[in-house]
């Protein structure tokens, strides 16, 4: 099937952003939510869910709802192998040497594992324990194991009713759901992980942007589809909104804390709550991208080296974890630690090896897919 470029480069660009947001440096802050108070992880999820829609809601229509089914647990156990695996280096490389140099970043990143060793491990693997930067990985498999059920409903029903359930449930979790359900689960079972030990992002109000992904994809694959147009009042509303979401981040008096200190106001832009205006701010982002960025990207160069990223998102994803852990461990938490030349050669350094990646993946997934050369038997006489 056809594959987006423009989508390709766009989660590159998430990616690129993720890493720097991560990356302890003197532009963590400056570029750190550039387009406004949204950052690069709601667009890398709402992204990967619009692939997500795309490319199963195809195979459900060309091979049957099983075969959607069995490819979504194929790419969730992929995710799943890729969340322990850095969970396993985490626990290992990354503890040994930030304990070897008494290093506080790290000690603070692990301190529930550091004080129940067994317990993290078995929590972890279970999903249950997720290690700061290391809990978007957790939701997205979430996401993955439930939608199969979500889109075969989708496909037959329609997405009005699936939007509102969705809708509803952000609602609750704005409102504490997430607290609740853990009060009712360490009630009943006893379960000792700390709440704030169980990932920042709260999957009860992420899943209306994950099922809102998985709706915009797979309506692309509809057999009357239409490009997505919006009244011209509202692309005005929406232009106007994201110029002075972007004005407001870049030249607040409180930079990347829209109201300072206050944090009842602050948490209606809260990301891990998916705040509502928050929400606001991505969808009137996302109004003027579809509307202006095909526009754009027709104008510039294609990027390849963002592309290859895009296209290789998990081993990607997975790398600048990697990279991210081990400059905590030598360097700690501090965005200052370094010369403003140290963090170019650090940022070039991490960025040449994210490329590296994308291109290994790339090349095995082309072996993988590279038909078997026939065998050549001897002439005989």
């Amino acid at each position: 099937m056809k594959r987006y470029w423009e989508i390709d480069a766009l989660r590159g660009l998430m990616l690129l952003l993720m890493t720097l947001t991560h990356l302890p440096t003197r532009l963590t802050d400056p570029l750190g939510q550039p387009f406004g108070f949204v950052s690069a992880a709601e667009g890398f999820v709402l992204l990967s869910a619009f692939v997500s829609g795309l490319v199963y809601s195809r195979i459900s229509y060309n091979q049957g709802v099983d075969s959607m089914r069995r490819a979504f647990w194929r790419r969730a156990l992929k995710v799943y192998l890729s969340q322990a695996a850095t969970l396993l280096f985490l626990f290992t490389i990354i503890s040994a040497v930030g304990l070897r140099i008494d290093q506080p970043a790290v000690k603070n990143l692990l301190s529930f594992y550091l004080a129940n060793p067994r317990e993290g491990f078995l929590y972890s693997l279970l999903l249950i324990y997720e290690p700061a930067l290391l809990d978007i990985l957790p939701m997205y498999i979430f996401f993955m194991l439930i939608s199969p059920w979500v889109l075969a409903f989708a496909l037959r029903h329609g997405w009005a009713g699936l939007m509102m359930a969705s809708a509803v449930l952000w609602g609750l979790a704005q409102f504490g759901l997430s607290e609740w359900l853990y009060g009712l689960v360490v009630r009943f079972t006893g379960l000792d992980v700390p709440f704030h030990e169980m990932g920042a992002f709260n999957a009860f109000a992420w899943q209306l942007l994950w099922f809102a992904g998985l709706w915009m994809g797979a309506s692309r694959n509809s057999p009357d589809v239409r490009p997505f147009t919006f009244p011209k009042w509202v692309l005005a509303i929406a232009a106007g909104l994201a110029l002075y979401g972007l004005y407001w981040r870049h030249h607040g008096i409180h930079g990347q804390a829209p109201f300072g200190g206050d944090v009842e106001l602050n948490l209606l832009f809260d990301k891990w709550q998916l705040g509502p205006l928050r929400l606001v701010n991505l969808v009137v982002l996302g109004i003027v991208a579809i509307q202006w960025g095909p526009a754009f990207m027709r104008r510039i160069p294609r990027l390849h080296w963002l592309e290859a990223m895009g296209r290789a998102s998990l081993p990607v994803f997975c790398a600048h974890l990697v990279a991210v852990l081990l400059v905590l461990a030598i360097y700690g938490d501090s965005q200052t630690a370094r010369p403003w030349w140290g963090d170019g050669l650090l940022l070039s350094v991490v960025f040449s090896g994210l490329y590296a990646v994308a291109r290994v993946s790339q090349w095995l997934d082309a072996r993988k897919k590279k038909p078997p050369r026939p065998s050549v038997q001897p002439l005989r006489d």
